[in-house]
């Protein structure tokens, strides 16, 4: 009894602490504005993009001016004003958790360094580069949330940065589930009960808040149509095969094209990079050009498109991975979230138009057999793709996609892209 007792002093004292109650209050209010950032990053993204759309209106050689001098622009202002922005973030954050120092921690993820962030996706976005918002939003959601966790005195850095990046997620796409699972599968690589409270938290203040601004909407809606029958696990098989072995030769080619870029530029840093900035822009534009303009932008137009049923080019997905590979070697900051998912959907719909089957359920599971190969996280895989689109009636066959370019992905390449990356910048 006299155990009991004192067990409940303790609670009722940790509960009624003042100083628990200031930690965690300044983290409640990291993850309010992490919800805010992400909305608002939503919504200046949607308008860039607009934007870029406006300026090519005026004729189809705008992009021949805008895209490079757009690119070199953002490669310069990243590597002098904000060094660590370029790319999509997701790795300088995978780096930020194993580093140790806050000197070297603060290179990577930084109040400094989130506002580039931002500023330089947009700018990006606004000069028809092949990028997104989402990867970017891990980044800065877990620099906000460092920086919360430090003003709060709260010493756990590694966990501060899962949260963060959880919450960077489910604001991203209104997906909070697979913002849970993309923290334990991809940047932890492991489960620690301890830290399950820090994240679940961070998801559900930055969801609320999202919510409460944009309402609770899915990022695609469901797709028309559903998997069913014979042929639609002949769809499974195909686009989980097929789709795996795309994001994976989509991986290593970025890795490889990254690591010697890496070093073209190491003898002459900003000449050099600035060089490989304007052939990536010019190179985008000419194929921007080429395509019709399907390439610009993150494709999410596309996308939807087909998942609504409707047909792509047959050359929209090669097309686009390739726009997309162009703005990873430029340096710029942004991310290929989106931009991988429209290729996924662009192999589905020419799978589906190949076999004569309906568009929108391979549609689905292209994008979920090629985004599974790229990233290499099947669960964060399936469950991103589900939440995005509300569809609970192919759940197995999304499931077993997943799996199989997951699969198939580990045969080609046995470095997921995310940690491959991560490694430059622990070298550094």
């Amino acid at each position: 009894m006299r155990a009991r007792r004192h067990h409940l002093t303790v609670h009722r004292r940790l509960f009624l602490s003042r100083r628990l109650w200031v930690r965690r209050l300044v983290f409640w209010g990291g993850a309010v504005v992490i919800g805010l950032v992400g909305v608002g990053f939503a919504l200046a993204s949607d308008w860039t993009r607009e934007l870029f759309d406006f300026a090519h209106s005026f004729g189809w050689w705008v992009p021949l001016l805008l895209t490079p001098a757009g690119f070199v622009l953002s490669a310069h202002i990243a590597r002098t004003v904000f060094p660590g922005s370029q790319g999509s973030g997701i790795q300088q954050t995978i780096a930020a958790m194993e580093v140790t120092g806050d000197e070297r921690r603060g290179a990577l993820l930084s109040i400094r360094i989130a506002i580039g962030k931002i500023v330089l996706t947009l700018l990006g976005l606004a000069c028809g580069a092949s990028i997104g918002r989402e990867g970017p939003t891990v980044q800065v959601g877990a620099s906000i949330m460092l920086a919360a966790g430090r003003l709060g005195g709260i010493g756990r850095p590694r966990t501060l940065i899962l949260a963060g990046s959880a919450a960077g997620i489910a604001a991203a796409f209104n997906t909070p589930i697979a913002g849970i699972v993309f923290a334990i599968e991809e940047m932890a690589r492991s489960f620690e009960a301890r830290t399950s409270g820090f994240v679940l938290t961070a998801v559900i203040v930055a969801g609320l808040v999202a919510i409460a601004l944009v309402g609770n909407y899915d990022y695609f809606g469901t797709p028309r149509g559903r998997v069913v029958g014979v042929q639609g696990w002949m769809l499974v098989v195909v686009c989980g095969l097929g789709g795996g072995l795309l994001g994976a030769l989509f991986s290593s080619a970025m890795l490889k094209g990254v690591g010697l870029i890496r070093v073209f530029v190491a003898a002459s840093p900003l000449r050099r990079s600035l060089l490989i900035a304007f052939a990536c822009g010019l190179a985008s534009a000419l194929l921007g050009i080429a395509s019709g303009g399907i390439t610009f932008g993150t494709g999410y137009g596309i996308a939807k498109a087909a998942l609504d049923g409707g047909a792509t080019p047959w050359y929209f997905a090669p097309a686009k991975l390739v726009a997309t590979l162009l703005a990873a070697f430029s340096g710029i900051p942004g991310g290929i979230f989106a931009p991988s998912l429209a290729v996924g959907t662009g192999f589905g719909a020419l799978i589906a138009t190949v076999f004569g089957t309906t568009i929108a359920p391979a549609a689905l599971l292209g994008m979920t057999g090629y985004f599974a190969g790229v990233v290499q996280a099947p669960i964060t895989a399936f469950v991103i793709i589900l939440e995005m689109t509300a569809d609970t009636h192919d759940t197995v066959p999304v499931m077993c996609t997943a799996l199989l370019g997951y699969g198939v992905a580990r045969l080609v390449s046995r470095e997921s892209l995310y940690h491959g990356l991560a490694k430059a910048y622990l070298r550094d």
